[in-house]
């Protein structure tokens, strides 16, 4: 079962970061680099500014953008491109429903969606939090990581055991 479910996640996650790829184009963000896999590059061209990139281990996909640049957007056009992976994801598990790829794109979505430290859901509460202070402030960056990684972690083995149960 998992391993017949594995292509299902990677289109699911290059389905995510097409769309975080998308939205950053669309709000003229610099993407540098769009890769499926972590580790060693094992195959890659360069198509206009961006690199496409196929790497050794291929659990994994990601999308390189100018995060200055981003963070120099409004924050409505921020918070698009942070969300816009999970929306993707909503959309391709609505409209392919009763499916395995239709869980795996609601799952991948769930879990980008909570506060857990570099999750989409993290990266957009950190810009919400900058742009409700209209500046960055250390105490309140790192409660809101601490406090949301724990009730992320707390929310993960509430359904854990509940699912073994």
């Amino acid at each position: 079962m998992f391993f017949a479910s594995l292509p299902y996640f990677l289109l699911a996650m290059l389905l995510h970061e097409a769309g975080h790829y998308a939205a950053a184009y669309a709000c003229r963000v610099t993407i540098s680099e769009f890769g499926i896999g972590w580790g060693r590059k094992l195959w890659g061209f360069r198509l206009g500014q961006v690199e496409y990139v196929i790497r050794i281990w291929p659990i994994g996909a990601y999308v390189r953008l100018d995060l200055e640049e981003l963070q120099e957007r409004p924050l409505a056009q921020q918070v698009l491109v942070l969300l816009a992976g999970i929306i993707v994801n909503l959309i391709a598990g609505a409209t392919t429903t009763g499916t395995v790829f239709s869980l795996t794109n609601y799952l991948l979505a769930a879990t980008n969606m909570l506060p857990l430290y570099q999750q989409d859901g993290w990266k957009c509460g950190m810009v919400m939090l900058r742009g409700i202070f209209s500046r960055r402030s250390l105490l309140v960056e790192w409660t809101f990581t601490i406090a949301g990684s724990c009730l992320s972690l707390a929310l993960m083995a509430a359904a854990a055991i509940k699912w073994f149960h």
